[in-house]
């Protein structure tokens, strides 16, 4: 990664802002409209934002429980390789009686 990866990434980063201030400006103009539906409007998304981050937290508590199943199933591997049975041995076949 050059410098032209660092502006570039500097670039998106000042889009992405100025969008969520632009997004964030534009909530505050429907929350200030005295219209029943602006208000809705705004508490849904309210309520959206809400869900998201709760979202968020779970799918983070589900990356730590992938760790710990990965982990399990490696030590469950190597448990099951060194428990094997021995390999059964077929009895010996008795020898044929001479005949008399």
């Amino acid at each position: 990664m050059g410098y032209n990866s660092a502006v570039a990434q500097d670039d998106r980063q000042d889009i992405i802002s100025q969008l969520a201030d632009r997004g964030q400006e534009a909530l505050g103009k429907i929350g200030d409209l005295n219209l029943h539906g602006g208000q809705k409007l705004l508490q849904s998304a309210n309520q959206l934002k809400e869900r998201a981050d709760e979202l968020q937290r779970r799918l983070r508590g589900l990356d730590a429980l992938e760790q710990r199943v990965d982990a399990l199933e490696k030590k469950v591997d190597q448990l099951s390789k060194s428990a094997k049975p021995a390999p059964r041995k077929t009895p010996a076949k008795p020898k044929p009686k001479p005949k008399s």
